[in-house]
């Protein structure tokens, strides 16, 4: 079996085990009032299983594919693909996760942005810098002010707004 077969089976199982949840336990300590709802907080997890179900069933019996297409990974050939880049992008969203608390949503984001930009081969500091905090900013105000959702911006050490 290929790579992309065997991960469409694991796939497969994760949504089986997804959707055994959604499907059988979620709803059982929904309160009275909100059994009578046509949309119950069950219903995208549900959706969410099902399509995954039938998307790995595709793969796994290989409905997709007509014909190798050149751009296809190979796993055959791992080490010629920049996994560097890859593997330091995974390190960096674990990093954010792990200082979006400590250091606030401003620094820990325009940080993410711009050593993410790093890695991913960019090196003009004078465009990533401004990119980085403008767009930060920008995502801060939108979910802070105008949806009113709060979002500790700076360091705790600063204590602001807590």
């Amino acid at each position: 079996m290929t790579l992309d077969r065997w991960t469409a089976f694991i796939l497969m199982g994760i949504c089986l085990l997804y959707g055994y949840t959604a499907w059988f336990n979620m709803d059982a300590g929904l309160a009275p009032f909100m059994q009578r709802n046509p949309i119950w907080p069950s219903t995208f997890p549900k959706l969410l299983s099902l399509i995954g179900l039938f998307t790995s069933f595709i793969i796994l019996f290989g409905l997709e594919r007509s014909e190798p297409v050149i751009g296809d990974i190979d796993y055959r050939r791992l080490h010629e693909y920049k996994l560097g880049q890859a593997i330091g992008m995974l390190v960096l969203m674990v990093l954010y996760a792990l200082t979006l608390k400590p250091l606030g949503f401003l620094v820990a984001t325009a940080s993410f942005l711009i050593l993410g930009a790093y890695i991913l081969g960019e090196r003009k500091w004078i465009i990533m810098i401004p990119v980085g905090v403008i767009a930060t900013f920008c995502v801060w105000y939108l979910v802070s002010e105008v949806l009113e959702i709060y979002m500790r911006p700076l360091p705790l050490i600063f204590k602001l707004g807590s």
